[in-house]
């Protein structure tokens, strides 16, 4: 019985605290909004079926820039189009900034090109730019990388002759390998290695994207001692980044100064430059890290684009016919089996000549 009674005030001084620990505290000077409750936030007055009809609810009370608070976290949200464009054009200097992403911070530490802020994300956002320019991006080099690709995808696809294909590992495949212009190499589809770092991502991005992982984001002090799909993701991350440490090994081996082949020889080169810079931001884990979210936000991203294009066109076949024909360039229809598709069907795909 004495037991049960400590267990019980255990319990009830653990709530105590966390709901005064999770109080929402003054933030300066913050845009009006609904009032919030301790540890929960707005949570409660958010509907159910989708942010953004609580949202614009909450403009018509409160205007186009106001205040939710999102556990215990503030969040000024702008709604609104002329909002929009006078804080992200007007003063985008001052927006700059990146918020940062609970489940992923412990791996990036405000590293990279995505999640640096300030002055380091400046400099490292020029050089990439400027080397991924420099080896073909937005120009006609990449456009035939893309279409060597896409040929690549065509020849996969006429090996499996009848047979219905999950779309996500071949469009996972191709924009890996277009986006290996940093790593410098194309991987074959097959390659054990290859496939382990695309279930990673996978598993990865749906994790991140998980409820677990948006709970998480609300109380990410409190959560991170307890298990749950951020250790995983965690986990997951690192052994990329170890593949990633391994490949920079291996440039550093035969790094040409006068021919760099790649984004990571690049990089390499410049951190020789800068050594003697103490303020430089091009280091080891800055390479690490940018590495990790060109690759990983190119594939994914790229990836999920063509899987709802391809869904798009298999929905409305007869939409899918005007884009080919409004290409310039002469395009053999090549017709393969896609999912969704019977035995007696056949959706066809063009492969440049």
């Amino acid at each position: 019985m004495e037991l049960t009674i400590l267990l019980l005030l255990a319990l009830l001084t653990g709530l105590w605290v966390l709901l005064a620990r999770g109080r929402p505290k003054a933030h300066g000077r913050l845009p009006p909004g609904p009032r919030p409750l301790p540890f929960l936030g707005n949570l409660l007055q958010m509907d159910r079926k989708g942010l953004l009809k609580s949202f614009l609810r909450f403009q018509q009370k409160y205007g186009d820039v106001f205040t939710v608070y999102l556990g215990p976290r503030p969040v000024v949200i702008i709604c609104g189009t002329e909002a929009i464009r006078e804080a992200l054009v007007d003063q985008a200097e001052a927006f700059s900034g990146r918020a940062k992403i609970a489940v992923i911070d412990p791996i990036v530490h405000g590293y990279d090109v995505v999640f640096a802020t300030g002055e380091r994300w400046k400099a490292l956002r020029r050089f990439s730019l400027a080397t991924t320019r420099d080896f073909g991006m937005g120009k006609r080099s990449v456009e035939e990388r893309i279409q060597e690709e896409a040929q690549c995808l065509v020849e996969e696809l006429r090996k499996t002759p009848g047979a219905l294909q999950d779309p996500v590992f071949y469009f996972h495949s191709i924009t890996a390998n277009i986006c290996s212009i940093v790593f410098g190499k194309r991987f074959d589809y097959r390659d054990p290695e290859f496939l382990r770092l695309l279930d990673l991502f996978f598993q990865s991005f749906v994790l991140i994207s998980s409820l677990s992982s948006q709970v998480f984001e609300l109380y990410p002090s409190f959560l991170k001692y307890f298990p749950g799909s951020h250790r995983q993701i965690y986990k997951n991350l690192q052994e990329i980044n170890v593949f990633i440490g391994r490949s920079v090994e291996k440039h550093r081996e035969t790094l040409d100064p006068n021919a760099p082949q790649d984004f990571i020889d690049c990089y390499l080169l410049r951190m020789e430059k800068d050594k003697s810079d103490p303020q430089s931001h091009f280091d080891h884990q800055n390479l690490i890290m940018s590495v990790l979210s060109l690759f990983f936000a190119g594939t994914e991203t790229t990836s999920t684009t063509l899987r709802y294009g391809f869904l798009l066109m298999l929905k409305y076949p007869h939409i899918a016919v005007f884009p080919l024909m409004n290409w310039r360039r002469k395009w053999q229809p090549t017709a393969v089996f896609l999912p969704g598709e019977s035995c007696g069907q056949r959706s066809l795909v063009g492969c440049c000549q």
